[in-house]
């Protein structure tokens, strides 16, 4: 049978389409490497076999009798344990949660399947989501497929740690301070942050989130290859009743002018040396494809957007976090979430309007500097992929590591997309880039990613 990891998912769903490979063996290959790799890295904590192999056997007898299938059919694809599936808890990698039963589908999960993906397995995170390093006491820690000593990023970790070793084509992860765009950089993979609203997802197995997560928070996909993020992004979207920022916008927008802002140390950050080489090694690929690149002497402040996201997401309803972080007995959750204890306890309601007066005016500028610059070339962060659960180092190296995050902090404030694309992987240690674009415009971060992709080359494979 061909080397499925060798095929896009694209390619490998024409091909299941046609008949020219199964889907069951493809899901049953999938499985296999599963049995294989999971035990290496803990990516999949929750396996979803036995239903993959009865839609699989579905597909194939819908294909032999002639009925039309999706775009996405026979696709292996993985879920974050955040995410309501029919049938399966949705612990968010919490003990307190594991009898949360989901009843029905997320939004984004139902356009999938109608799209006949294949869900094969379940990706770790930390526990709630809150941390880039997953590791939890529920499942156990997911480990950097390149080099054990370093995260494999979060939340999304389990689902990039699942990409990078073949389990799977295409891996959903979430999004409010870089949780796609982080793991996909520590994994050495490809990463794309939605804009708001672009993919639909809702929990029917729990109540509304509070207004910070509502506004940021996005659903993504996590991939080897651009065009499987593309794919990925065309199975997940689309408008659903059920998601109340969800919006029928186009996947593709008007024309746009190819030029890129470089950006190396945005805020003034000490941008690390390999970070900003790949940076320069970025920029010349778009002026060999025709683009334009500038270094504008003015970018819009992205620091302001850093204390915002603190307020909007982990201050808001403080006591209930830290009252649900201590019942779960987290390190991780109750260190960050003591480190802004007292930044917490000064939000009232003036200051919670006041911060919305903010955000608007940040987003304007912002709007405004990617009319004249529809991507902008910045890092992923301004050090290489962290030690493995450097965050429980103290409070002093909470504040350090959410100093050095803040391109991965400051986008979800702003409510625009991003794609984080890897470069390479030295002594073990991935890199890459970032790309940020107007908002709806997940085609221009696609289409410039492609060029990075082409000349970095495709995100090698780990066995």
């Amino acid at each position: 049978m061909t080397d499925l990891n060798a095929l896009s998912a694209r390619e490998l769903a024409a091909r299941i389409r046609s008949g020219a490979i199964g889907a069951v063996d493809v899901v049953g290959e999938t499985l296999d490497r599963v049995i294989r790799m999971n035990p290496k890295v803990n990516a999949i904590v929750q396996n979803c076999g036995a239903d993959a192999l009865a839609e699989a056997e579905a597909l194939d007898a819908r294909i032999a009798s002639g009925r039309p299938v999706g775009p996405l059919a026979g696709v292996p694809v993985t879920i974050k344990v955040l995410s309501d599936q029919k049938g399966y808890a949705s612990t968010n990698s919490c003990q307190i949660y594991s009898d949360v039963i989901a009843t029905q589908d997320t939004p984004f999960l139902r356009h999938m399947r109608q799209k006949d993906a294949i869900v094969i397995g379940r990706t770790n995170t930390p526990a709630f989501s809150y941390r880039w390093f997953t590791t939890n006491d529920f499942y156990g820690a997911t480990r950097n497929p390149h080099h054990d000593g370093l995260t494999a990023g979060g939340s999304s970790g389990g689902a990039g740690a699942a990409i990078a070793t073949g389990m799977g084509h295409i891996a959903h992860g979430t999004d409010i301070a870089g949780s796609i765009r982080y793991p996909a950089y520590a994994c050495g993979i490809q990463g794309l942050r939605p804009t708001p609203g672009r993919v639909p997802m809702f929990n029917h197995s729990g109540a509304d989130r509070g207004i910070g997560p509502q506004l940021m928070a996005v659903s993504g996909p996590l991939a080897r290859r651009v065009d499987d993020l593309r794919l990925g992004l065309e199975g997940m979207a689309g408008y659903a009743p059920d998601d109340v920022w969800s919006a029928p916008v186009p996947l593709i927008g008007p024309a746009y002018r190819r030029r890129v802002a470089l950006v190396t140390h945005p805020g003034g950050m000490d941008t690390a040396p390999r970070i900003v080489a790949d940076l320069e090694r970025a920029a010349q690929m778009f002026r060999e494809a025709g683009w334009q690149v500038d270094v504008p002497a003015v970018v819009p402040d992205m620091r302001e957007a850093v204390e915002l996201q603190i307020d909007l997401w982990l201050s808001d309803d403080h006591a209930t976090k830290l009252d649900a972080a201590q019942r779960e007995g987290d390190a991780g959750a109750i260190a960050l979430l003591t480190h802004y204890a007292d930044h917490a306890a000064q939000i009232d309601v003036k200051r919670f309007g006041e911060l919305f007066i903010r955000r608007a005016a940040l987003i304007r500028a912002w709007r405004a500097f990617l009319a004249d610059y529809p991507v902008v070339l910045m890092p992923n962060c301004a050090e290489l992929p962290f030690r493995q659960d450097q965050d429980l180092e103290g409070s002093d190296m909470i504040a350090h590591l959410w100093d050095v995050m803040l391109p991965q902090i400051a986008i979800p404030v702003l409510g625009i997309p991003a794609i984080s694309i890897a470069s390479d992987v030295q002594d073990g240690v991935p890199s890459g880039v970032q790309l940020v674009c107007p908002p709806w415009r997940e085609d221009i971060c696609l289409d410039a990613g492609e060029i990075l992709e082409r000349g970095f080359g495709f995100p090698g494979l780990v066995s």
